[in-house]
């Protein structure tokens, strides 16, 4: 299934937890080399060591994706590590604070644009320049079914996983003819630490969300990353400008 992926280059942000971490360790088990980038060093370097014992090559990189020196020198360290960047999956993001918009503070709403939002464009914009010069890649970016629909509570966070769809399918169109594939992917109800957050650990708020989700239970950050090494194979040669749902059939209702 993720035939082309031997001997490939990959760039993970946000890759020291949930699915940015099942991503690095589903690139490395498909045979790729991995950049492994997050702003927490410690469990980054953790993830990257724990990669490099499936027998991939791994490195991290401590990167704050709303910086735009970071993500260059994160771009720059794989490029000098590596020679070329095949696959990127651009996917740190938080969930800010919940408020009715109306009652929605600022610092906030910057907060949660710059990193979900200008952060993958920044990314975008380091990766694309390396993949023009190749001739090649492919470019997954984490927008989420809230980025498909919306979402009372949580207007930041929509609007920015809205935008990476839309910058998505525009960056898909721009370089299809170069050999760059552009992708989304949007999961549902992910079990992992921001759903955690989310929960507060409460049992009932974790029952209600499973009752939301078509197939009755949460998805598997797995789950998800095997969607976005699909996405970066030749099994997805003929696929572009999509906006995957991995959501237990949340968005067909």
């Amino acid at each position: 299934m993720n035939k082309g992926l031997e001997r490939q280059v990959a760039i993970v942000t946000g890759g020291s937890a949930g699915i940015g971490r099942a991503a690095v360790m589903a690139f490395a088990e498909a045979g790729s080399s991995v950049v492994v980038a997050d702003r927490d060093v410690e469990r980054g370097e953790a993830v990257a060591a724990e990669a490099e014992k499936t027998g991939a090559d791994a490195r991290f990189v401590a990167t704050d994706v709303s910086d735009p020196a970071d993500v260059d020198r994160l771009v720059g360290t794989a490029m000098h590590e590596f020679g070329r960047v095949d696959a990127a999956f651009n996917n740190a993001g938080i969930e800010g604070g919940q408020a009715l918009t109306g009652a929605s503070d600022l610092e906030n709403w910057n907060q949660v644009i710059g990193i979900n939002l200008t952060g993958v464009w920044l990314c975008m914009r380091a990766e694309l320049e390396v993949m023009a010069a190749q001739g090649s890649g492919a470019i997954v970016n984490c927008s989420s079914v809230a980025g498909l629909v919306g979402f009372p509570g949580i207007g930041a966070y929509a609007a920015s996983k809205h935008g990476i769809v839309g910058l998505t399918q525009t960056a898909a169109l721009e370089y299809a003819a170069g050999g760059i594939r552009v992708n989304a992917i949007c999961p549902g109800v992910i079990a992992t630490e921001m759903i955690d957050r989310f929960t507060g650990g409460d049992p009932a708020a974790l029952e209600q969300l499973e009752a939301a989700e078509p197939v009755g239970r949460l998805g598997t950050a797995a789950e998800v990353a095997a969607a976005v090494v699909w996405l970066c194979s030749d099994g997805a040669s003929f696929i572009t400008g999509q906006a995957l749902a991995v959501d237990g059939g949340f968005v067909a209702r």
